[in-house]
């Protein structure tokens, strides 16, 4: 009976101590979270022109891929005719004008800025080191290499090996631009209608003849008609 007990006691008495031990761990506050990592640098909207034409119809836009090699569209696909000119879209320095894959690329650092822009199909009408503003032709769209079903320009925004969304280059009054609208003018005076000429010279001859045999309605139109 005394070992049982004995064993009882030895038993609790460990549990005890045990549970004694654990509480304070048990009972501490768990280790704060780590701050989710801020967002990184903004695009900065330094665009001062579209690479084709004014405002070209978007065909596939900016998809990015969930993980680095996964699938995606890594910038955004611009209709454009093979022929048409391609631009820079802001000023910069060419980073690469050559072939890739059978396609030909343009790559232009962006001034003050750690961005670079590609375009491609291109054939190059730039080389490597040269500088170039806003608006100015890089090259133009090639009839082949495309991956669109229409003739297009893929144009690409990089940060390092971050892909971008390119639209984010353009201004809001760049990217919102709509068609060209004729309005009115004020003040203007309208032009007036002017008298056909064989009107004028069929006049003339009347009045110059002085023919008597001719109305005197007629004569009086005619006379009016010459300014």
């Amino acid at each position: 009976m005394r070992a049982n007990r004995y064993l009882r006691l030895t038993g609790a008495a460990l549990l005890a101590l045990t549970s004694a031990a654990l509480t304070p761990w048990a009972w501490a506050d768990a280790p704060p979270t780590p701050p989710a990592p801020g967002p990184g640098p903004g695009t900065p909207a330094v665009a001062r022109a579209w690479p084709v034409g004014t405002h070209p119809a978007v065909l596939r836009g900016w998809e990015p891929p969930a993980t680095v090699y996964g699938r995606g569209h890594r910038g955004v696909d611009l209709a454009a005719p093979a022929g048409t000119p391609v631009r820079a879209v802001a000023a910069g320095r060419v980073s690469f004008a050559g072939r890739v894959a059978g396609r030909g690329v343009v790559s232009v650092e962006l001034t003050g800025t750690d961005l670079r822009t590609t375009y491609e199909p291109v054939r190059p009408s730039v080389r490597k080191g040269d500088e170039v503003e806003a608006g100015e032709p890089v090259g133009t769209v090639e009839a082949t290499g495309s991956h669109c079903t229409v003739a297009c320009v893929h144009w690409g925004l990089l940060r390092g090996d971050t892909y971008l969304d390119p639209l984010s280059l353009l201004p809001p009054w760049l990217l919102h631009r709509g068609p060209s609208r004729l309005l009115p003018v004020l003040g203007v005076p309208l032009p007036q209608p002017r008298t056909p000429r064989s009107a004028m010279a069929t006049a003339a001859s009347v009045i110059s003849a002085g023919s008597s045999a001719a109305p005197s309605s007629i004569r009086r139109t005619a006379a009016s008609t010459i300014p």
